[in-house]
């Protein structure tokens, strides 16, 4: 059963989840922006919050927008710490070269997910424990199915 957090919210514009059990709420936008092909906007969604200490947002891309009209987030995800108590504003992208993208007020241009986080206590050391990984890092486990270490394959 899923835990649910209170999250208090200053502005007209209240996210809303589409569908029972969605993990985002989508942000409305509070302005309306054209964004030229390849350019970027930041717009206003009218909402500001106060999270509980523990938690965070974060703001990611809806899905329909990228699929369908190559708008994406550029710090995707976006943060909004548990002390931010400003407006909540969303950096689109338009990946789209040849399209611009109307924005208007009302329009869902994203989604806010709340969670809880782990605050970290860093621990400086000499040298870190070995792991299975190591050090192997962008591509490390290869693409299209094609593992990308031949360690241990017949030849």
């Amino acid at each position: 059963m899923p835990n649910d957090v209170e999250v208090l919210i200053a502005g007209d514009r209240v996210p809303v989840y589409a569908h029972p059990g969605d993990a985002g709420a989508d942000l409305l936008a509070a302005e309306a922006v054209v964004i030229p092909p390849g350019e970027r906007a930041t717009i206003g969604t009218g909402t500001a919050i106060a999270l509980p200490d523990g938690c965070v947002a974060f703001i990611v891309p809806r899905s329909g927008l990228a699929a369908r009209h190559g708008i994406t987030i550029v710090n995707s995800p976006g943060t909004v710490d548990a002390g931010y108590r400003g407006e909540i504003r969303v950096t689109l992208l338009n990946t789209d070269a040849r399209e611009p993208f109307e924005v208007r007020v009302g329009d869902r241009i994203a989604q806010m997910i709340v969670q809880e986080v782990l605050r970290a206590r860093f621990v400086p050391v000499e040298s870190l424990p070995g792991s299975h990984r190591g050090e192997q890092g962008f591509g490390s486990t290869g693409y299209r199915g094609r593992a990308a270490s031949t360690e241990g394959a017949p030849e």
